[in-house]
């Protein structure tokens, strides 16, 4: 079906609706440089996919299929106890339940892309992220069937190769919608859809990642699930780390105490703690540091409470930096691109979940970044290895307000909550609720 948008000739595909240009995904390729200005070239490693990729805005049979099939996720405990075959065919199970499941998961995500407002799903930085997972369904959907353990061994390249190329989605989506926030009346819309999107990545990073996990062998893991999770070394590793981007930035530090159960071990997935905690311990030391620069040798300390009981475990992270005002407080845990108006508000960047501070985390303490530029870099008590910088850094979005939000939809996705409580010239508690994945009790789906 042809259609005249201005003095231009769309194309619009058979299945959308001819009076409704705003959600039409057949034209977002061709309008790109009318709506920003900004001519996108895409880079993919095959050509031929390439081409595919933007024909498939056109021809969409395959992937609407996939679209309408159910994800099969599973629980933490089916992974954890599905245990070790002498023969490793526990890894060719593996790679033959994504071959299935992955490019059901991917077309959810592109069936996302195309219910964007056209506007939003216009801005070239978006339609780049629309396209790469355009072009992974393709490479995952074509792949041969995984009968073999040779056949395995390619298809858990092709997923390393994928999960690169998909490490900075979450920057790109943070950097699109900021562009097109002025341009964005229905919030709910946009927050249904970054919340589906950040959690399936999550997902599916995990699967992934647990996939390429099994054909190493650590102590005390299974695949990503840590047999014997220390709540505390985790907590004190990060504690530790931001410390010292927090000594670095504003030349002093809160010490940071850890109480309550501080001799829990269980099972558990530790990845998406990397993110969150993280974002916590940041939040709650650049608060007390601002609040207390004028004294900083008596500055009171973060205090970080663990409670475990039978079903779930809880972490509040407690700090005297001054609280939040009542104008900003249904504020905290949106996405930045609610602020209204071109600039950044002034209060978004306060509240900013991921400000310079993560900037200096995601180059890692042996980094080079914006915070730590050519200078003499902060010597590690306590190194963060490069794998957990890297998905700090890769899950972040670079100072565009997304640390929060995403941190409450993991939690959310992992079967938990995030809330907080704040007095206004006090401080700020928040509190983190997840559940045990050991079987006894009901537990969230990856």
């Amino acid at each position: 079906m042809l259609r005249t948008v201005g003095k231009s000739l769309f194309v619009c595909p058979p299945h959308h609706p001819a009076g409704s240009l705003e959600l039409c995904p057949a034209v977002l390729f061709f309008c790109r440089p009318r709506c920003s200005g900004i001519p996108y070239v895409p880079q993919p490693r095959d050509k031929s996919v390439s081409a595919r990729s933007v024909i498939s805005f056109y021809n969409q049979s395959a992937i609407d299929i996939a679209a309408e099939k159910p994800s099969v996720r599973l629980t933490p405990t089916t992974i954890l106890y599905a245990g070790k075959s002498p023969d490793n065919s526990h890894i060719l199970r593996s790679a033959q339940y994504l071959y299935k499941e992955l490019p059901v998961r991917v077309a959810h995500r592109i069936r996302d892309f195309r219910h964007l407002p056209f506007i939003v799903g216009c801005n070239p930085t978006i339609l780049h992220v629309h396209e790469l997972y355009i072009r992974s369904f393709h490479l995952l959907s074509e792949f041969p069937p995984v009968e073999d353990f040779e056949s395995e061994e390619k298809y858990t390249k092709l997923v390393k190769d994928l999960l690169d190329d998909h490490k900075d989605v979450v920057t790109l989506l943070a950097e699109g919608f900021r562009e097109s926030r002025k341009h964005i009346k229905e919030y709910k819309v946009i927050q249904d859809f970054l919340d589906r999107m950040l959690t399936s990545r999550l997902g599916i990073r995990m699967l992934a990642q647990h996939h390429i996990a099994l054909h190493q062998e650590k102590p005390n893991y299974v695949g990503i699930v840590c047999t014997q999770m220390s709540l505390k070394k985790i907590i004190e590793k990060w504690a530790d780390f931001s410390r010292q981007v927090c000594e670095y930035k504003y030349g002093f530090a809160p010490r940071v105490r850890v109480l309550g159960h501080v001799g829990v071990v269980f099972p558990y997935i530790p990845l998406p703690l990397d993110y969150i905690l993280p974002e916590l311990l940041k939040n709650a030391m650049r608060a007390t540091c601002e609040q207390h620069a004028d004294n900083p040798v008596n500055m009171p300390d973060v205090t970080v409470t663990i409670a475990n009981n039978d079903v779930d475990f809880i972490i509040r992270i407690s700090d005297k930096g001054g609280g939040m005002p009542r104008e900003i407080l249904e504020k905290v845990m949106q996405y930045h691109f609610t602020t209204c108006g071109s600039e950044m508000d002034p209060a978004s960047e306060n509240l900013d979940g991921l400000g310079t501070m993560m900037s200096a985390m995601n180059d890692g303490p042996n980094g080079a970044g914006p915070m730590y530029g050519k200078r003499q870099q902060p010597k590690a008590r306590n190194p963060v290895s490069e794998d957990l910088v890297e998905f700090v850094g890769r899950s972040g979005s670079n100072g565009f307000g997304f640390g929060l939000p995403t941190s409450r939809a993991y939690a959310e996705y992992l079967g938990g909550s995030l809330t907080y409580n704040t007095m206004q010239g006090i401080g700020t508690d928040v509190y983190l609720r997840l559940r045990h994945i050991d079987g006894n009790y009901e537990s969230f789906r990856i």
